[in-house]
């Protein structure tokens, strides 16, 4: 992964190489019922994290980047428990694969947590400061 002093790319970056991660576990993924259904779930919830944090990056106001936030944490989460699924099913062609993609969905969650409990926190001093106004 590219080293960069610009938080935000780094945070872009790390996530597109997650969603690549996920397209390469998916793809090799064998051809039966319930890796093909956890291949979609997956394949969904490992690759929106990306797109989602563009749209954070955009928002509207502070609720709305909060909101976008929460998105990125259900899909992490979902992607976690996916992935945990997958690795005990023994589901997968590279198992180092796998669990590298859940140490890296892991950090991304603590992340993304960090990132909502700021935002909140944010959002309350903004309406102290609009009260005592």
């Amino acid at each position: 992964m590219k080293k960069s002093t610009n938080n935000r790319y780094d945070l872009d970056e790390r996530l597109i190489d997650f969603a690549v991660s996920i397209i390469k576990i998916v793809e090799s993924m064998p051809r039966t019922r319930a890796a093909n259904h956890l291949a979609g779930q997956l394949i969904g919830s490992g690759t929106s994290p990306s797109l989602n944090y563009g749209e954070a990056q955009s928002a509207e106001s502070r609720k709305d980047f909060i909101h976008k936030i929460k998105i990125i944490l259900k899909e992490l989460r979902e992607s976690y428990n996916t992935l945990r699924i997958i690795h005990k099913s023994k589901l997968y062609k590279d198992e180092d694969l796998v669990l590298s993609a859940i140490k890296e969905n892991n950090e991304l969650i603590c992340i993304f947590v960090k990132s909502q409990d700021t935002a909140l926190e944010n959002l309350r001093k903004e309406k102290r400061n609009s009260i005592s106004k």
